[in-house]
């Protein structure tokens, strides 16, 4: 769970310096940076000034947590699969994150790309080895060295890292996707809690979420660093003979820092980015050669036999809180659970908010199914093969009697994943390749850990801006500062520790994000109920006298019409901007408060008109006739050959385009157009009842220009309309 290429390829952010195009820097939320900063420096101070007492109160707060909340964790893992994969089964997961006429900005085959890159970390490294032979040597619930036990061992290492944990980021990714890219919210945690507590989490309850979020994610990174310090420590002892002691640990740390604050002041974010990239291509190199020069067949047989196995026993699996099972003395069921279970939970817990929020940023205009079923299988698919080859690679030399290894294995892994590489051939270049990777792993982790905790200690904007560089250069040192003080205590297992305590706090978040998405969500289903329910009042308003309905012809000529902006600007003077001031006047009659407004598209000068009809404390209603942009279709004969733009004049609610071009409608049409669409929302807020208030709560605004509405990539090769009349009537004047 490292961060490394949970920034990979992050095409989608981060923006730019304001120098560079992009938006400007996010200022710094003072409250939140001070009180995440002031609790880390803490206990980072405590941790290195009073060892003895801190390594003494974290142990008994584990296990306390282990004893009395062992059963939570579990059970709050259970609750999020649960909860992601109805959401993405039903149809809800047609709902998109972001506006209804949103596209993915990236192919299917590079979103997959990127989410399989955010499955490596050197953790993973890490505990490939260990997990497994681990779970060999000392099961909790099988005989040790025996071959059910064998079975097992890499099945539960896969499972640690697997579904319940990418479920856990599935949920938050969710959040960060449908607030910010849906609702028009700011790209931060209290957006997420806001259907819960309305304006409140602009005050102490968001600054109270983001802190603990932000120490949550600062703990989770500082486990990584630690790992990585070890690991690396390790491998560099064995290709260059460096010492494995503090010191080296220490001049580890301060490069990562280094590099950190070169990356953020010299601008080299993209390089990062490329070798995050190269880091998966790295990572499949080591894999493929193990399978390769190892026992392939064996390795192959156990792989498949492993599928199978965790996908029979991942219910049981997920639920097993061993609570009729006492382990050995010597490593009893509870002291693993602590170990492992626990610890995992807890990091993924803690990660959440950092892996979603790029999960997030590259899965807009992605639907929750796609999301949520990418999120669950594709970095898990990776991490099945790595786990499986890699652990049973192990588990075959454990079993040929390599007891060596097998201790080296459990009692220092970090030196163990190298010893499993020295079995093969050309093991001095796979090990120094597997050094190289894992400093480019611990390297991109520092550098994208301080970017996210950077933008989680900035307000929070509409925009992906990023938090200023100073801002991200003082969260490497203190994250460089938090891991170094557990590594004084008792390394890497003070951190897993750690972990364990601030994960049990933040885990009320994951259960305040489930309950406003769950709100969120339910607004929703009814609203698509609501458009069924009014379609009987629809169907009766297009009764009309036969002599009154368009021709056959005049259908014909309006499907095979592509308008130019000259048109479509003729046409919303001519047609659209009267039927709207119409319906505005006729519903101020009726006592409404009704704005109608004008403006034009940012590139081609098509004007659009909004109608907006505002109810206090509930979801207003929005009917806005926008100019989009598409490529000329084949089809269209020699206009192809003419143009290659022609622009739809579409329905745009406040979560985006409706689909229906009205290009060409009678102002009567357009008229009925606008009914049809202002009953289905009365019903809509008839069938929400007290809940349409979260509107209030939720408190955004929906934009007026859609940057990202047009399907052609030629919108700037469109001829500027000059506009030659106004209408003040629709300039937004109110009685």
């Amino acid at each position: 769970m490292s961060a490394d290429q949970r920034t990979t390829a992050e095409t989608a952010g981060p923006p730019g310096p304001p120098d560079a195009g992009g938006p400007p820097h996010s200022p710094v939320n003072w409250p939140v940076f001070a009180g995440t900063a002031g609790i880390v420096v803490g206990f980072a101070l405590w941790a290195m000034l009073l060892p003895a007492q801190a390594d003494s109160v974290i142990s008994a707060t584990v296990s306390w947590i282990a004893e009395s909340f062992g059963w939570y964790y579990v059970l709050t893992a259970g609750v999020v699969v649960v909860f992601v994969v109805v959401v993405a089964l039903s149809r809800l997961g047609r709902v998109r994150l972001g506006p209804d006429h949103a596209v993915p900005q990236f192919s299917m085959f590079t979103w997959s790309a990127m989410l399989f890159a955010a499955g490596i970390g050197v953790d993973l490294m890490f505990f490939a080895t260990s997990g497994p032979a681990t779970n060999l040597l000392t099961p909790p619930d099988l005989p040790p060295m025996s071959d059910e036990a064998a079975r097992m061992a890499p099945l539960w290492t896969i499972f640690h890292y697997g579904i319940p944990g990418w479920a856990m980021y599935a949920l938050m990714g969710m959040a960060f996707g449908l607030f910010a890219y849906r609702y028009h919210m700011p790209l931060s945690i209290r957006s997420a809690i806001a259907p819960i507590f309305g304006r409140r989490v602009h005050g102490g309850i968001g600054h109270a979420a983001e802190i603990g979020a932000t120490v949550g994610t600062i703990f989770g990174i500082a486990v990584s660093l630690g790992i990585g310090v070890v690991f690396l420590n390790a491998g560099l002892a064995l290709i260059l003979d460096v010492p494995v002691t503090t010191g080296v640990q220490i001049a580890l740390m301060a490069l990562a820092v280094g590099i950190t604050i070169i990356s953020t002041v010299s601008g080299v974010d993209k390089g990062i980015r490329r070798l995050s990239e190269l880091n998966v291509y790295l990572a499949v190199v080591i894999l493929l050669w193990v399978l390769v020069t190892g026992r392939t067949t064996d390795l192959l047989n156990a792989l498949v036999q492993n599928i199978g196995d965790f996908f029979a026993s991942f219910p049981s699996m997920m639920m097993r809180t061993f609570a009729y099972t006492d382990g050995t003395a010597a490593y009893p069921a509870e002291q693993w659970m602590s170990d492992w279970t626990l610890f995992f939970w807890a990091w993924w817990i803690a990660w959440a908010p950092f892996v979603s929020l790029f999960l997030a940023r590259i899965s807009r205009g992605r639907t929750l199914r796609e999301f949520v079923l990418g999120v669950l299988l594709i970095p898990f698919a990776f991490i099945m093969l790595w786990v499986s080859i890699m652990g049973n690679a192990a588990i075959g030399l454990f079993r040929d009697g390599d007891d060596a290894l097998l201790q080296e294995a459990v009692t220092a892994p970090e030196a163990g994943f190298f010893s499993l590489l020295q079995q093969f051939p050309g093991a001095a270049f796979l090990i120094g390749l597997a050094v190289f990777t894992g400093l480019f792993f611990y390297v991109t982790s520092a550098d994208s850990g301080s970017l996210i905790m950077a933008n989680m200690t900035s307000k929070g904007s509409v925009e992906d801006s990023d938090g200023a560089p100073w801002l991200r250069i003082t969260w490497a040192v203190i994250t460089g500062l938090l891991t170094l003080s557990m590594l004084f205590i008792d390394g890497v297992y003070t951190l897993q520790k750690a972990t364990v305590i601030v994960g049990l706090p933040l885990s009320v978040l994951v259960y305040l994000v489930m309950i406003s998405l769950w709100r969120v969500l339910h607004s929703e289903s009814l609203a698509m109920d609501s458009r069924t329910a009014s379609l009987p009042h629809v169907l009766s308003g297009r009764v009309r006298d036969a002599n009154s309905r368009a021709t056959w012809r005049q259908r014909l000529a309006r499907r095979m019409h592509f308008a130019t902006a000259k048109q479509a600007a003729a046409y919303v003077d001519r047609e659209v901007s009267p039927a709207l001031s119409e319906v505005a006047a006729e519903l101020r009659e009726h006592g409404a408060d009704v704005d109608v407004t004008r403006g034009t598209h940012p590139e081609s000068g098509v004007p659009w008109v909004d109608l907006t009809v505002r109810f206090p404390g509930q979801t207003d209603f929005k009917y806005q006739v926008y100019p989009v942009a598409y490529p000329v279709p084949s089809f269209a004969g020699s206009l192809s050959a003419a143009q290659d733009t022609y622009v739809q004049l579409e329905v745009f609610s406040a979560k985006g385009s409706r689909g229906r071009d009205v290009m060409g409608y009678s102002r009567e049409q357009l008229c009925a157009n606008i009914l049809d669409d202002y009953e289905a929302h009365l019903a809509f807020m008839t069938m929400t009842g007290d809940d349409s208030l979260l509107a209030a709560r939720i408190d955004a605004e929906a934009p007026e220009v859609w940057t990202d509405a047009d399907h052609s990539p030629a919108t700037d090769a469109l001829p500027t309309v000059a506009l030659q009349t106004t209408n003040p009537e629709t300039e937004g004047a109110r009685p």
